[in-house]
C-alpha cells in the first residue's frame, strides 16, 4: 500500500504565522495596558502623597505667609516647584493662592459693599509627572481662613475680564501680572475663571504699575505698555498699565479671539502667478496715539502667493508697492476688508503691464458698499474716448511667430511681415485665389471653468475688396476635445464681423481656441491680421473695476451706468503713473 504524505503550502504557513502573530500581538497589548494602569496608578498615589504633604505645610503657615512668591497675596510658598519621588519620578507642582471675598458679608462694590473683601484664602495645587510618558494632572484645593476677624486693609482690588470679539467671556486665558514698584514685587501667572475674570483680592496700591498680559493658545493677544515706553508713547487708557488704590475695585477689560489666516496672492487676469511682489497690511485698531496693533509689509514668493496667519479679527488695509505692472484690479474688489474670528480668506492683486499713466476704475453700490459688476464706463476728453465695462478682461494675440499658434494648412505667412498674419504667395508671387487657408491658435487658459466669453474683436476690421477674413472658435474643460463653431453654435457659421457676440455655449468653460480663416478673390490682394481679442471673465478678473492705460495726463468725464441703477458722471483729473478713483452708483 502506497502512503502519501503531504506538508504545509506557502500560503498555510503565512496564516498561521499571521494568526499567531495576532494571538501573541494581542497579548503583548494587554500586557503594556496593565503595566500603564498599574504605573499611572502608582504615580497618582505618589502625586497625591506631595499634594497632600505640601497642603498640611499650608495649613500649618501663619496666615499673613500663606500666598506665592511674586503672587497675590503674597507669602512664601514658590509658584512652582520641582519634586522628585522616592521611586524616582519628577514632578511639576504649581501652586497658585487668591484672596475670596465670599458673599455671605457682601461683596467688593456689591451691595452691600464689603471694605474688606479678604474673607479667606483658596489655594489651588496642580501636579503633574513630568517624567511620565502619559501623565494627567492631580488638582487639589484647600482654604485657609485667619484665626480671628477680618479688618480693614490698605490693600484694593484687580479684576482683569477678558471676552472674546463678540463680547462672550473667554475662559482659561493666561494672565500674567507684573509689577516692580511694590515690595515685595509681583510676577504671577494665572487663567481666567468660566466667566473670563481673574479676581485678584488684596492687591498691593500702585499707580500705573501693574502690567497685564493676556494670551491664550490660538488667539490673539493684549498687553498694557507704560507711558512714555518707544513701543507705544502716548498709549490709551485701555492700553495703559493699571493702577490699584486702597480698598477700592480696579478692572481692566480685554477682547481677544481666535486667529485668522488671509492668502495673498499676485496674478493676472488669466489666474497666473506674478512672483516676488511686495504690499503692506495695516489693521485700523489703536493701541495708543497714531499706533496701530498691526502694521507690516511682506512679499509673495515665486509662486505669486504669502500665507498671512496669526492675524487677529479687524479691518485691513492693504496696498501693493514697487514698480513694473499696473493694479487691473483686487479681488474682493476693496483693498479695505474685514477679516473675522477663525476664518480663512483669499485675496488677489490682479495685475497688468505697466503704463505712463493708467486709471484703475472701481464701480460700487452707493447705499451698500457692495461692487457692481457689468458696469460700464465711458472715459472721454478732447480727442479721446474708450469704453470698458467692469468684470471684463481680454485674451489678446499679436505675434504669430513660430511655435506661437498650434497649426496651419501651409497656406498662412506668418513671417514675412513680424505681427501680421497675410495670405502666403505661391510661385509667381502672387495670392492663390478659390482656397481658404487657416490657422489654429495655440489654446488660451483663463483659469477656471467658472467663467464667461462675449466679444470677438481683430485689427483691422474691415478687409481690402477681394480679401476675407473670418473665425470660429472651440472651447472646452479638459484642454482636449476641440470642435470649432460660429456664432450659431454650428461648424457651418463663422465669425465675419468684429465685435460679434459669442455663442454662449462656451460659457463656463476653461480653455478656448481660434481658428482664423483667410482667402481671397484677387491674387494681387491678401487678407491681413494684426491682433485677435477674446473679451471674457474669469476667476481671476477683478468684479467691479476697469483699468484704462496709456492715458494723457489731463481731466477726463467718466460716465458710469449699470442695469438698474442710474448713470452717474464725474470729473477725474489723470496724473502721471498710476491713478485710483471709486464711482458709487
Amino acid at each position: 500500500m502506497k502512503i502519501e504524505r503531504k506538508g504545509l503550502s506557502l500560503i498555510e504557513v503565512i496564516i498561521a504565522i499571521g494568526l499567531i502573530s495576532l494571538l501573541f500581538g494581542a497579548i503583548y497589548a494587554s500586557y503594556v495596558s496593565i503595566l500603564d494602569v498599574v504605573t499611572n496608578s502608582g504615580v497618582r498615589t505618589e502625586a497625591a502623597t506631595i499634594a497632600s504633604n505640601q497642603i498640611e505645610i499650608i495649613r500649618n503657615l501663619p496666615y499673613d505667609q500663606v500666598g506665592t512668591q511674586g503672587g497675590v497675596p503674597s507669602g512664601i510658598l514658590p509658584q512652582v516647584q520641582v519634586v522628585t519621588s522616592t521611586n524616582g519620578f519628577t514632578f511639576t507642582l504649581n501652586i497658585s493662592v487668591r484672596n475670596i471675598d465670599d458673599p455671605f458679608d457682601g461683596t467688593l462694590g456689591g451691595s452691600p459693599n464689603d471694605t474688606s473683601p479678604n474673607d479667606y484664602k483658596l489655594a489651588e495645587l496642580s501636579i503633574r509627572c513630568t517624567s511620565c510618558a502619559r501623565s494627567v494632572p492631580l488638582v487639589m484645593t484647600t482654604t485657609v481662613a485667619p484665626k480671628n476677624l477680618e479688618s480693614g486693609s490698605s490693600d484694593g482690588s484687580l479684576f482683569v475680564n477678558v471676552l472674546d470679539a463678540s463680547g462672550q467671556p473667554v475662559s482659561t486665558a493666561t494672565v500674567q501680572i507684573v509689577n516692580a514698584s511694590v515690595t515685595p514685587s509681583i510676577n504671577l501667572t494665572d487663567t481666567t475663571n468660566a466667566n473670563g475674570v481673574l479676581q485678584l483680592i488684596g492687591t498691593p496700591t500702585s499707580t500705573l504699575g501693574y502690567a497685564i498680559t493676556v494670551t491664550k493658545a490660538g488667539y490673539s493677544s493684549e498687553k498694557t505698555y507704560i507711558i512714555g515706553s518707544p513701543e507705544n508713547p502716548e498709549p490709551t487708557s485701555q492700553y495703559t498699565h493699571a493702577s490699584v488704590a486702597a480698598q477700592t475695585l480696579s478692572s481692566k477689560t480685554f477682547f481677544i479671539d481666535k486667529l485668522s489666516t488671509t492668502t495673498f496672492k499676485t496674478v493676472d487676469a488669466l489666474c497666473y502667478p506674478v512672483g516676488d511682489r511686495a504690499f503692506s497690511l495695516e489693521g485700523q485698531k489703536t493701541i495708543g496715539n497714531n499706533v496701530l496693533k498691526f502694521s507690516s509689509s511682506s512679499t509673495t514668493n515665486s509662486s505669486g502667493e504669502k500665507v498671512w496667519g496669526g492675524l487677529e479679527w479687524d479691518t485691513y488695509t492693504t496696498e501693493l508697492s514697487g514698480s513694473g505692472y499696473d493694479l487691473l484690479g483686487t479681488i474682493p474688489f476693496s483693498t479695505t476688508f474685514t477679516v473675522n474670528p477663525n476664518t480663512s480668506m483669499d485675496f488677489s492683486f490682479v495685475l497688468s503691464t505697466t503704463s505712463p499713466n493708467s486709471l484703475l476704475v472701481t464701480v460700487q453700490n452707493s447705499s451698500t458698499g457692495a461692487g457692481i459688476a457689468s458696469a460700464t464706463i465711458a472715459l472721454t476728453r478732447s480727442g479721446f474716448s474708450e469704453t470698458k465695462k467692469t468684470a471684463r478682461a481680454f485674451l489678446s494675440e499679436t505675434n504669430w511667430a513660430a511655435g506661437n499658434f498650434e497649426g496651419q494648412d501651409g497656406g498662412v505667412d506668418t513671417t514675412s511681415v513680424p505681427g501680421t498674419l497675410r495670405l502666403m504667395v505661391n510661385a509667381s508671387s502672387l495670392y492663390p485665389t478659390g482656397v481658404t487657408s487657416w490657422l489654429t491658435s495655440n489654446a488660451f487658459d483663463i483659469g477656471s471653468s467658472t467663467g464667461n466669453f462675449y466679444n470677438l474683436t481683430w485689427q483691422p476690421t474691415s478687409q481690402p475688396a477681394g480679401g476675407s477674413m473670418s473665425f470660429q472658435l472651440a472651447s472646452n474643460n479638459d484642454n482636449a476635445t476641440w470642435n470649432f463653431i460660429g456664432p450659431d453654435g454650428t461648424t457651418g457659421t463663422y465669425y465675419a464681423s468684429s465685435g460679434e457676440a459669442i455663442y454662449s455655449g462656451h460659457l463656463n468653460h476653461r480653455y478656448v481656441k481660434y481658428k482664423a480663416y483667410l482667402s481671397t478673390t484677387d491674387e494681387l490682394v491678401t487678407p491681413t491680421l494684426s491682433e485677435v481679442q477674446i473679451e471674457f471673465y474669469g476667476a481671476c478678473v477683478p468684479s467691479a473695476q476697469a483699468l484704462f492705460q496709456d492715458l494723457s495726463s489731463g481731466s477726463y468725464t467718466a460716465s458710469v451706468s449699470a442695469p438698474g441703477y442710474t448713470t452717474a458722471s464725474t470729473s477725474i483729473a489723470v496724473g502721471s503713473g498710476f491713478n485710483v478713483t471709486t464711482i458709487s452708483l
